[in-house]
Formats: C-alpha cells, sequence, structure tokens
C-alpha cells in the first residue's frame, strides 16, 4: 500500500496552504481510495457553495482518474441546517446514481466565516482494466 498526498494543478488550490486535498491509497492490485479533504467553494448563497464544491471535488477526483459515480462516502457539515433541502437539491444534480452513505451535521462555524458548506468525501478507483 502506498499513501500520496496531492493538491492536483488541474483543479482549484486550496484556500490554505496548511494541508492537501487528496490522500490516495493505493492498494497492491492497482485500485486506490481517494480521501478528499473538507471542501469549501465561494459563493453568494448556500446553493452556489454547494455548487462550486461540488465542482472542485469533480476536478479534483478527474485528476486521480475517478468521477462523481466512485463517490462511496460523503460528510457534509452546514452552519444552517435549515438549508438541508436547499443543499440536497444541488447535491442530486451532481450525484445522479446510488446514493453515497452519508452523515450531515450543523456546526456552528466553519474555518472561513463565509463559507456554509463543507463537504469531504471518500472514493473508489478501480485497478486498471
Amino acid at each position: 500500500m502506498r499513501v500520496t498526498l496531492d493538491n492536483p494543478a488541474s483543479a482549484p488550490q486550496p484556500f490554505s496552504p496548511y494541508y492537501s486535498q487528496v490522500a490516495r491509497v493505493e492498494h497492491a492490485d492497482g485500485s486506490a481510495l481517494l480521501y478528499l479533504s473538507g471542501q469549501i467553494a465561494e459563493g453568494a448563497d448556500l446553493a452556489e457553495q454547494s455548487r462550486g464544491v461540488f465542482e472542485t471535488i469533480d476536478a479534483l477526483l478527474k485528476a486521480h482518474g475517478a468521477t462523481l459515480a466512485d463517490i462511496f462516502s460523503i460528510r457534509t457539515y452546514l452552519t444552517d441546517i435549515t438549508g438541508l433541502n436547499e443543499y440536497g437539491a444541488v447535491r442530486r444534480e451532481f450525484l445522479t446514481g446510488t446514493p453515497p452513505t452519508s452523515m450531515t451535521f450543523e456546526v456552528s462555524r466553519l474555518f472561513r466565516p463565509e463559507a456554509l458548506v463543507e463537504i469531504e468525501i471518500v472514493a473508489a478507483v478501480p485497478a486498471a482494466g
């Protein structure tokens, strides 16, 4: 097993230089697990921020040969749980297949005061053909 930490140049860069966005855990058979750090995005409201987060997640996954369909676990942190339906509508735009395992939490604040949502995921990348 090999672990690689990465901030892919092809994806939006993190808001802070003090963490890696992706931990890739490669297995002997060529498959891998991708652990994505919590992602936030700029935007005027929860829907706009959620859309930005999923676009960033999509870019990070693509940089490692994965897609949104490879996500099997998602954790969402909302600063106001009453926005769950608004967030859920955006999430369904991006995650169109079988829903991943999921946990959603209300938190008092995130590391950037303007952030309304933070999302972290785990995805499985199958071994190459």
